[in-house]
C-alpha cells in the first residue's frame, strides 16, 4: 500500500470506488459499472486503471487472458489523505474552522450531533488516558 499520502483525481475516484464495490475486478466489469453514470468506452476506463495501477493505487494480476484488478488503497486512506489536504490547503491546518465550516454547511440532525459528540468525547478521553501513561 502507498505510504505517502494518496491523491486521488476525480476520475480515481469514480474508478476506485467501483473497484472497492466489485474486487477483484476487471476493466470491462468497471467500464460496464459505469457506463450510464460515465459514459466511458472501455479504452478511458483500462486507460485509467493501468495509469492507476503505476501509481501503486490498484494492482493488476494477469489470469490467463483476463486482467484482475485488485485496490492497494483502502477507502479510510484516501479519506484520510482527501481531508488532510482539504484541511492543508482550504484552512491552513486549522482544524476548528475547518470543523465549525462542516457544521455549518450541514442540516445535521440530532442524531448526527450525538454521533459527532460521543466521537469527540471518546477521543478527549483517549487523549487524556495517553497523557497519564
Amino acid at each position: 500500500m502507498p505510504k505517502s499520502p494518496v491523491e486521488l483525481t476525480e476520475a480515481e475516484w469514480t474508478i476506485i470506488k467501483a473497484v472497492w464495490a466489485n474486487q477483484p475486478c476487471t476493466a470491462p466489469l468497471i467500464q460496464e459499472k459505469l457506463e450510464t453514470r460515465t459514459r466511458w468506452s472501455y479504452s478511458t476506463v483500462r486507460t485509467l486503471m493501468d495509469r492507476m495501477t503505476a501509481k501503486r493505487l490498484l494492482s493488476a494480476d494477469k489470469a490467463g487472458k483476463v486482467t484482475l484488478f485488485n485496490s492497494l488503497v483502502t477507502r479510510e486512506q484516501a479519506q484520510r489523505s482527501e481531508l488532510r489536504y482539504t484541511l492543508k490547503h482550504a484552512f491552513n491546518g486549522a482544524l476548528t474552522p475547518m470543523v465549525q465550516c462542516l457544521l455549518d454547511a450541514e442540516d445535521l440532525t440530532s442524531d448526527e450531533l450525538d454521533k459527532i459528540e460521543a466521537l469527540v468525547k471518546a477521543r478527549k478521553k483517549h487523549a487524556a488516558n495517553s497523557i497519564l501513561k
